[in-house]
C-alpha cells in the first residue's frame, strides 16, 4: 500500500526535510564559484564506474556496468529515456548534466578493498572523474567511500548492504540508495515467524567481512525478538568456493534453520552444498528443516537453479514490479540487452540519475552543492515508490520486498516471486540506533 510522504516524513523524523518537498529545486548556499576537485571546464563531464568485473560478485558487476551504460545513454538523450520520464524530478532532459555530455571510465574492484581503492583513485587522479559510483560488496564500497571523502568527490554507492556503510563508516560525500541488513531483518523476520513458527533454532553461516557481520547481527536480533534462538554463528572466508566443511557440522547441531549470510557466488555454492548434504529433506525437532537467504538477487537465483525453490529472502527491487518506473526500466534494459535487469542494475541506474538530477537542481558540480541537494530529498518514480534520502546518514528509506524462490517459473528469468511488500515504517530506525552508532557523518569535502 502506498504511504503518503507526509506519513513517511513523520516516521523518519528527519529535521532536514522542511522545505525539501518532492523534487523541490535546491539553491546551493555555499560559494559554487570556488574551485573543487575535477571541476569540469569543457563540454563533457566524466563519471567513474567502479564494479567487480572479477571475483565472487562479478555477475552483479557485469549487470551494473550494463545499467551504467544505459543511464549514460539516457542522460545524453539516447534510447527511450527509461525512468527519466517517470522520475518525479524533471530536471533531466537528455542534454547531459548541466548541459555537459556525460562520459565515463570503468574499473575492476575485483571484490577486494585495495583493488577498489586503487581503481577509484586512478579514476579521480588520472581520468578526472567527478563522481565515483559502484561496488557489489560492502568492504570495497566502504573503502571507496572513505577515499572519495578524502579526495573531495561524491560517492554514489552501488550494491552495499552492510549497516556500516551508512552507520559507523558513513561519510558526508557518500550516499546509499540500496537498503541494509537491519532493513532485511525487520522485513524478513515476521514472515519467517509466521511461515515456520516462533520457536525455531537457527544456525548462521556468515561471510567474514563487514556485510556478513552486520547482516548476521540484524537477522539474529530480529528473529530472536520473535522467539527464535541462535545455536551457532560460523564465519566463512569471502574467497571460499566449497562450503562442505561448514555445512557438515549443521547436521548434528540441533538447528532446524540454516541462515546463509552469503551473497553472489558464495550463496550459490553454499546453498548447493547444503542441498547436497540433504538439508532440505531433513527433519529436526519434528519439523522440516528450512534454509533462509536474507539477501537475494535474481542473478543468485539463476546460479543456484532448482535449489532456490521456496527459499525466503529479501531484495531491494525486482523486475516483476508493476509501477510505471519499474516497467519503464525493464522495458528499456530488456530492449538493449535482451533480458530483465537485476536489483544491482536497478540500484546503480537510479544512483546515476539521482546524482545528475542533484547537480542540475543545485546548478553546480561542487560536491557540497550536491550534498545539499540530496540531503532530505524526497522522490518517486524510480521503482521503489516514495523514497527519502535521510539527511542524518544519507541512507535511502523505502519499502522492502520479501521474496521466495518460485516453485513453477514460467521462463529462465521468472525465478523469484514477491510474497510481501514491507512498508517503510516497519524498516525505519532511529539514526542513533546501536547497530548504526560509532561514526560521524562529518562535513562535505569539495577537495581542491
Amino acid at each position: 500500500m502506498v504511504k503518503s510522504l507526509k506519513t513517511r516524513r513523520d516516521v523518519l523524523k528527519s529535521g532536514a526535510l522542511a522545505g525539501a518537498g518532492l523534487a523541490t529545486p535546491v539553491i546551493f548556499t555555499g560559494s559554487s564559484a570556488s574551485a573543487f576537485t575535477n571541476e569540469p571546464t569543457g563540454a563533457t563531464v566524466t563519471l567513474g564506474f567502479n564494479v567487480p568485473q572479477t571475483g565472487p560478485y562479478a555477475d552483479e558487476g557485469a549487470d551494473e556496468l550494463r545499467a551504467y551504460e544505459l543511464a549514460v545513454e539516457h542522460l545524453n538523450g539516447g534510447g527511450d529515456g527509461g525512468m527519466i520520464s517517470t522520475f518525479s524530478s524533471k530536471t533531466l532532459d537528455g542534454t547531459g548534466i548541466l548541459g555537459k555530455k556525460v562520459e565515463y571510465v570503468t574499473g575492476d574492484t575485483q571484490t577486494k578493498t585495495d583493488a577498489a581503492r586503487a581503481s577509484a583513485r586512478s579514476m579521480i587522479e588520472k581520468d578526472g572523474a567527478i563522481m565515483i559510483t559502484g561496488g557489489s560488496s560492502s568492504g570495497p564500497a566502504i573503502a571507496v567511500q572513505a577515499l572519495c571523502q578524502e579526495a573531495g568527490v561524491i560517492f554514489m554507492a552501488g550494491l552495499t548492504h552492510s549497516n556500516d556503510t551508512t552507520g559507523k563508516d558513513k561519510k558526508a560525500n557518500g550516499f546509499r540508495h540500496f537498503f541494509n541488513g537491519y532493513m532485511s531483518g525487520a522485513a524478513l523476520a515476521p514472515v519467517l515467524a509466521a511461515r515456520y513458527g516462533a520457536d525455531r533454532v537457527a544456525y548462521h553461516l556468515t561471510a567474514d567481512y563487514t556485510w556478513g557481520w552486520t547482516q548476521e547481527e540484524s537477522i539474529a536480533a530480529a528473529t530472536e525478538a520473535l522467539g527464535w534462538s541462535t545455536i551457532d554463528k560460523v564465519r566463512t572466508p569471502l574467497a571460499s568456493t566449497d562450503f562442505s566443511s561448514y555445512i557438515a557440522p549443521v547436521l548434528n547441531s540441533g538447528a532446524d534453520v540454516l541462515i546463509l549470510n552469503h551473497y553472489g557466488g558464495n550463496m550459490v555454492n553454499s546453498l548447493t552444498n547444503a542441498v547436497e548434504f540433504g538439508l532440505r529433506e531433513k527433519e529436526v525437532n519434528g519439523r522440516a528443516f528450512e534454509i533462509v537467504v536474507p539477501l537475494y538477487s535474481r542473478l543468485m537465483a539463476a546460479g543456484a537453479g532448482e535449489n532456490v525453490k521456496g527459499i525466503l529472502g529479501s531484495t531491494n527491487w525486482h523486475w516483476s514490479l508493476q509501477d510505471q518506473g519499474s516497467k519503464a526500466f525493464v522495458q528499456s534494459f530488456g530492449t538493449k540487452y535482451g533480458f530483465p535487469p537485476s536489483q544491482a542494475a536497478h540500484t546503480v541506474y537510479c544512483q546515476t540519475l539521482l546524482y545528475a538530477d542533484a547537480v542540475n537542481r543545485a546548478g553546480s558540480f561542487n560536491p557540497c552543492a550536491v550534498v545539499e541537494a540530496l540531503e532530505g530529498f524526497e522522490f518517486d518514480g524510480l521503482g521503489n515508490g516514495p523514497t527519502l534520502y535521510r539527511a542524518e546518514d544519507h541512507q535511502c528509506f523505502k519499502d522492502v520486498l520479501v521474496v521466495q524462490g518460485k516453485e513453477n517459473p514460467e521462463n529462465a528469468f521468472d525465478l523469484l516471486e514477491v510474497v510481501e511488500i514491507t512498508p517503510v515504517e516497519q524498516v525505519t530506525y532511529d539514526p542513533e540506533h546501536p547497530m548504526f552508532a560509532g561514526g560521524a557523518l562529518g562535513e562535505c569535502n569539495p577537495g581542491a
